[in-house]
């Protein structure tokens, strides 16, 4: 019998990317979909290939759980919220496996963080899973193989997509305002700052923004090393650390946005050393907010915490 998966929160954009990922896993059912705004409204309303036209979305409440097993759940909810599910679960489904979207557990030693490329022994057989943030990811896939080198706080120049911004309107996802433009916001702790910080063990700066394309991020990253380097060297560093990843592709031009939309993988290149100080050097990360940013790496914790193969559900054009 294949492993149930409850969502909960699926009217956001992540909840239907990662329905349409669950739509061709192999080796997973859906137990149900619930989102209180949207009960009794077909699942294709936001997942257009869900493969069952007479799928639901439930209203389930949390004091209610009892009545709804499930061996996997995903917490695609507002920041605030998971917490309360997170703990209602582990009391009704004690063994069940939670993988939260929200920031509410990525701060929390108790929970594994899941970013499958730096901790993938601990996501193996994993109950708590902390997604980790869109911007989070970008930041830290790029600077985990200079964590040793850093001599001072790196800076993130951050663009993303609309859809980061979600669903209920405010400036930031409204197009008007975006046509034409881009949209600096939260230019000190945002909180994805804080989270790169906390897991990379040393303090960054980040500096969001959010342009007129619907999915995507590009994030430059300027450091200062200890010493001085190259971009060959720095090239095969990151070539060393993430060899293997099937999830991750490194080279030496300047990835886009555009080459990670409607994609479960990350880039990284544009290596670069300054001629006048050969310790600033500069690289840039690219993946899709809704999926390497949320979805899709949800899935890949998911099937490292159930003993699935870690790429099921994830093939792409």
């Amino acid at each position: 019998m294949k492993p149930r998966l409850a969502l909960v929160g699926g009217r956001g954009y992540a909840g239907a990317e990662l329905l349409g990922l669950l739509a061709r896993h192999p080796g997973l059912d859906l137990a149900f979909a619930c989102s209180s705004s949207q009960a009794g409204q077909a699942l294709r309303t936001v997942c257009p290939d869900w493969p069952d036209p007479g799928a639901k979305f439930q209203s389930v409440e949390v004091d209610a759980l009892n009545h709804h097993p499930a061996e996997a759940w995903v917490l695609a909810v507002p920041n605030g919220t998971a917490r309360g599910w997170a703990e209602a679960i582990s009391a009704a489904h004690p063994e069940s496996v939670i993988v939260d979207l929200s920031a509410d557990h990525r701060f929390a030693d108790y929970w594994v963080y899941g970013l499958p490329e730096l901790n993938r022994p601990q996501l193996v057989g994993a109950q708590h899973i902390a997604n980790p943030g869109c911007y989070a990811t970008a930041g830290m896939l790029a600077l985990w193989p200079l964590r040793d080198l850093l001599q001072g706080p790196p800076s993130l120049f951050g663009v993303s997509g609309y859809s980061g911004a979600g669903r209920t309107p405010s400036p930031r996802n409204d197009p008007e305002v975006l046509r034409d433009n881009i949209v600096p916001y939260s230019l000190a702790g945002h909180m994805h700052e804080r989270e790169v910080s906390h897991h990379l063990g040393t303090d960054v700066r980040f500096m969001p923004h959010v342009a007129a394309f619907f999915r995507g991020i590009s994030m430059t990253v300027s450091a200062t090393l200890q010493r001085p380097t190259s971009a060959s060297e720095l090239l095969q560093r990151y070539q060393a650390q993430y060899a293997g990843e099937p999830r991750l592709h490194v080279g030496p031009d300047i990835p886009l946005p555009r080459q990670a939309a409607h994609s479960p993988d990350a880039w990284l290149g544009g290596f670069t050393v300054d001629d006048r100080d050969a310790r600033r050097v500069t690289l840039v990360s690219v993946l899709d907010n809704l999926g390497k940013g949320a979805a899709s790496q949800a899935m890949q914790n998911l099937n490292l915490a159930l003993g699935l193969d870690e790429q099921a559900g994830l093939e792409h054009d």
